[in-house]
């Protein structure tokens, strides 16, 4: 098997016209333990039960120039591993990468287009950071 790929979803993200207002309904309906970044969903790793992972679901504002070039008002993020290698992977068979990777404390991001034009972003997370952050203040079972 190849270096880099896809090992799970990091996140959901989408527009809306009250972003605020949004987190606070699903946060009153559905019990969310919501902040200004949105909600964060911990998992445990298979390979790895011991680790926490994380996903992140957001709400962003319908003027939000995060979903461009792509039409649709929703994102998804990918986990992946080894991005400097998917990255040239999919450069190779011809997949437009939008940007260059670039690095934060809490891991590797590059935004790509699917063949229908949806933006995706891929990151290589640092899951640590999150643990840090959050406390265990985070959403899960």
């Amino acid at each position: 098997m190849s270096k880099g790929r896809i090992t799970g979803i990091g996140g959901v993200f989408f527009q809306c016209d009250d972003p605020k207002a949004m987190r606070e309904w699903y946060s009153n309906h559905f019990g969310l333990l919501t902040d200004e970044y949105g909600a964060l969903f911990e998992m445990r790793k298979a390979s790895n039960p011991e680790q926490p992972a994380y996903l992140q679901w957001s709400t962003m504002s319908r003027d939000s120039d995060h979903f461009k070039p792509s039409k649709r008002s929703y994102m998804i993020n990918y986990r992946v591993e080894h991005i400097e290698d998917l990255v040239e992977q999919l450069k190779s068979a011809g997949v437009t990468v939008l940007d260059e990777i670039a690095t934060f404390d809490y891991g590797k991001f590059v935004h790509i287009l699917d063949p229908e034009g949806n933006k995706v972003e891929l990151w290589e997370p640092v899951d640590q950071v999150f643990t840090d952050y959050s406390k265990g203040r985070t959403n899960k079972e």
